[in-house]
């Protein structure tokens, strides 16, 4: 092996360790939970409800799949494909429409970001570049999480995509777990990527800036006839985002105590380790510069219009070119790709539910209990925002999501004489809150890093959901007046 690969080889993270053996008491009981949701599947599939077949029995796999999501009575990834196999074995979808997601960006977005974690952890550039984040931040663990949490909201703005923010938050996080000398199970590591990763998934909707935002924006226009402003959106939020950002800090400072407060050595300590890894590598140099790319190619993408799906998955593929890239075979060998067959499925899912129609008969069902209570009360703001939570949890995707639920909700809004945008933009943020993984895939691509479990995740998420509910409960009736955004 050449003397630059032996460097890029030294520098990598650390592989994950193996996950101990099941014990056959555990498999007894996994099998017995998977054979249990089978049965409840089974059950409501035989229930009278006059539902059209195939819908019925739609909606039946696609709840075993989503309980083995929220139970993990098998890995995600392998529910996933069961709950396909299912829709094509039993006539519910043909294999194109089952297993549609892996024709889908989302999955292969998550390769190119597993590809740049990769990229910054094997060439040293992940550890280099918190390095010098740290010097300039300062050496304490607070101190440091407060600047990437605000460092994440700010890309907001200039990078859209949710999973392209966590890959470039990933890359520096990975880089300061490795310069603190924890694990990747640490309170620091779990801590970290668990606040980063969830924060990228709500902050879109704090700006019209991802694709659901975007979505929602089209739709509250089109069928409540109002217009959307970027502006008056973002004004709406702005105290949802500073209160946000603090409670979030001080959640993952409370949940998970760093076991190192500050950085040992600071200031002589950083200078040591900058020295001991001499001048850029070439490998560090091509892993910024394809990284560079990426993000320049993200930020600019109102000019070009090229799909940021499309600028992951590339500048990830160069990245396993010879000479071009840092990555090799090996390395893609290494990969788990389960996530992958994770998000596919969850697209795949909604895929299938809107073919059969059984998406139809769940936003109805849910709009035909919602509506009697939505009244222009305050406390209207909390039905819309956690029945959008209940039905996100239903309903992984959220473009999907947002598609099929804002028409129904803006035609009920304008009937009732209420403000289109002020019940969209409530249901729009109720999307962003989440408890577990399936719901988004950006929190697929966090925790396919390795740093936090399904457990953190729900944990976080439920303490977030109920504070940014509290939150809206006062924004709604106290601050939007104030900007024009009446009930």
């Amino acid at each position: 092996m050449s003397q630059l690969a032996a460097s890029t080889h030294a520098n990598a993270a650390p592989p994950r360790a193996a996950a101990p053996l099941p014990t056959p008491a555990a498999d007894a009981r996994a099998l017995v939970l998977l054979a249990a949701l089978a049965l409840a599947a089974l059950v409501f599939r035989l229930l009278p409800l006059g539902i059209e077949p195939r819908a019925h029995s739609a909606l039946a796999i696609a709840a075993f799949m989503v309980a083995c999501w929220m139970t993990q009575a098998l890995d995600h990834g392998i529910a996933g494909i069961l709950g396909c196999f299912l829709f094509w074995m039993l006539g519910v979808a043909r294999f194109e429409t089952a297993f549609s997601g892996f024709a889908d960006t989302t999955p292969w977005f998550l390769f190119g970001a597993i590809c740049f974690g990769l990229m910054g952890s094997k060439s040293g550039l992940a550890r280099r570049l918190a390095y010098i984040i740290m010097q300039r931040i300062g050496y304490s663990y607070p101190r440091l999480l407060l600047g990437l949490i605000v460092s994440n909201f700010l890309l907001t703005a200039v990078v859209p995509s949710g999973i392209a923010r966590v890959v470039i938050m990933a890359a520096i996080a990975m880089g300061l777990i490795e310069a603190f000398g924890v694990d990747r199970r640490s309170n620091i590591a779990r801590g970290m990527f668990v606040i980063l990763v969830y924060q990228a998934t709500i902050f879109d909707k704090m700006l019209i800036a991802g694709a659901s935002s975007i979505t929602a924006r089209g739709a509250i226009e089109r069928f409540g006839q109002v217009d959307v402003l970027w502006s008056r959106w973002f004004l709406a939020y702005v105290p949802c985002d500073i209160l946000v950002m603090i409670v979030a800090w001080r959640l993952a400072l409370w949940m998970y105590p760093p076991e190192i407060a500050a950085l040992p050595g600071g200031a002589e300590f950083l200078r040591g380790q900058l020295k001991a890894m001499g001048r850029w590598s070439s490998a560090e140099i091509k892993a910024l510069v394809l990284m560079l790319v990426a993000i320049g190619l993200w930020v600019t993408d109102f000019v070009h219009h090229i799909p940021p799906p499309m600028i992951g998955l590339g500048i990830g593929l160069l990245s396993l070119t010879p000479r071009i890239g840092v990555l090799d075979a090996e390395d893609a060998r290494k990969v788990n790709y389960l996530p992958i067959f994770f998000v596919a499925a969850a697209v795949g899912l909604t895929n299938v539910l809107v073919q059969t129609k059984a998406l139809d008969i769940v936003t109805s069902g849910l709009f035909e209990w919602m509506k009697p209570h939505i009244t222009g009360s305050i406390w209207s703001t909390m039905i819309l925002y956690w029945s959008a939570f209940a039905y996100h949890i239903v309903i992984g995707n959220e473009i999907a999501m947002l598609s099929t639920s804002l028409p129904i909700l803006m035609a009920y809004a304008r009937e009732h004489a209420m403000n289109p945008l002020t019940l969209g933009m409530i249901w729009t943020f109720g999307a962003g809150p989440k408890i577990f993984m399936y719901e988004s895939a950006v929190l697929v691509v966090g925790y396919s890093y390795g740093y936090f479990t399904n457990r953190d995740m729900m944990k976080v998420g439920a303490v977030l959901s109920v504070v940014t509910a509290l939150i809206l409960l006062l924004l709604v009736p106290l601050y939007w007046p104030l900007i024009g955004i009446t009930r």
